[in-house]
């Protein structure tokens, strides 16, 4: 999984990468902005004058300014409007991103010792040392007769079915990751879009402004801009939380396996299911993000529509997961009275 997850992090990287080289291309806009923006100029600025001629007022200069601070945020687009904005989100995002890497850190830290104690927890039990350690099945074997034949086989049937268990249990996990993954790199995948489009037509959000009865689509182009800046922060939030309740229930396993007397379970049922979890929890960050800012329009109907999905989506993933991996757990475990296919056997 090591793997799998450096090939994620690639990826989010490339998509960071794409943002930056397409954010250029905003000023090849620049151009029919500025012939909106000069033609809105030329119409807001005459209406008014007209109309405090009209009424026999003195002319306000002031809000006839608002076309002319427009029109020097379309001609520097790149570094006066995305160069600020970027230099006071990008804090946010790093500050979220270096508390992950702790918390991931820890958590694969943690989870090695876990594994380590497990497998020697097992191999102090009598009962189950021959399924883990190769050394002590071999000399099992080594201490039977030429008449213990069954048991033999028996212990063989154990120790596959031990591996194929463990075998299943982590085709489940790695799946599951891999969903994990997925769905994370999907958000980053749709945020990096939209900002992109946000950002090369942003400077004909900006012109459009200008003309009287769209003044609005100025804030709302601001609000939904830092609302999608914010999914990978609260992304990275949401991982972090997940990774840290996995480090708690790992801290919580490695002082249960300090006991000499503890009977490991090595099922990753909990595991799994924080992990189905997460998948469910990636969808609902577009919410989150509009409760920091509120974003109206596109954006939130957008949250609306991912959150009806991903409770649909969530339902078929954790049903399906349950029940194969029930399925595949009760047949593994029929014999569950006994504890080994060697016990059953000489009970019969």
């Amino acid at each position: 999984m090591l793997l799998l997850a450096i090939d994620f992090d690639n990826l989010h990287q490339i998509l960071q990468n794409l943002y930056v080289e397409m954010m250029p291309l905003c000023s090849k806009m620049t151009g029919v902005a500025r012939g909106l923006a000069g033609l809105g100029a030329l119409f807001y600025v005459a209406y008014r004058v007209w109309q405090a001629l009209a009424r026999a007022e003195p002319v306000d200069v002031f809000p006839l300014l608002r076309p002319f601070a427009l029109g020097l945020c379309i001609m520097f687009f790149p570094t006066l409007v995305l160069g600020t904005l970027n230099s006071i989100l990008s804090p946010v995002v790093k500050g979220t991103h270096t508390i992950l890497e702790s918390q991931t850190f820890d958590m694969n830290e943690y989870r090695a010792q876990k594994d380590k104690l497990e497998t020697e927890a097992m191999k102090r039990n009598p009962e189950t040392a021959y399924l883990v350690d190769k050394e002590t099945f071999d000399n099992r074997l080594d201490e039977l007769g030429a008449f213990d034949a069954i048991e033999a086989c028996g212990m063989y049937v154990d120790r596959a079915m031990y591996n194929m268990k463990r075998a299943v249990q982590n085709f489940f996990r790695e799946l599951l990751e891999l969903l994990f993954n997925a769905a994370a790199l999907v958000i980053d995948t749709l945020r990096t879009f939209f900002l992109i489009v946000l950002s090369i037509l942003g400077p004909v959000s900006f012109a459009i402004s200008c003309w009287d009865g769209f003044q609005a689509s100025l804030s709302q182009w601001f609000v939904r801009y830092i609302s999608i800046y914010l999914w990978l922060p609260v992304s990275d939030l949401f991982s972090s939380v997940l990774a840290r309740i996995q480090i708690l229930m790992l801290q919580r396993d490695i002082e249960q396996l300090s006991d000499p007397d503890f009977i490991p379970d090595s099922s990753n049922g909990v595991y799994i299911t924080f992990l189905i979890i997460g998948i469910i929890g990636y969808f609902t960050i577009p919410t989150v993000s509009n409760w920091i800012v509120q974003a109206g329009g596109g954006a939130g109907n957008y949250g609306k529509n991912v959150n009806q999905a991903a409770s649909k989506t969530g339902s078929v993933v954790a049903g399906t997961a349950e029940a194969a991996e029930g399925n595949i757990a009760g047949r593994l475990n029929k014999k569950k009275k006994y504890k080994t296919f060697t016990e059953w056997n000489s009970n019969h």
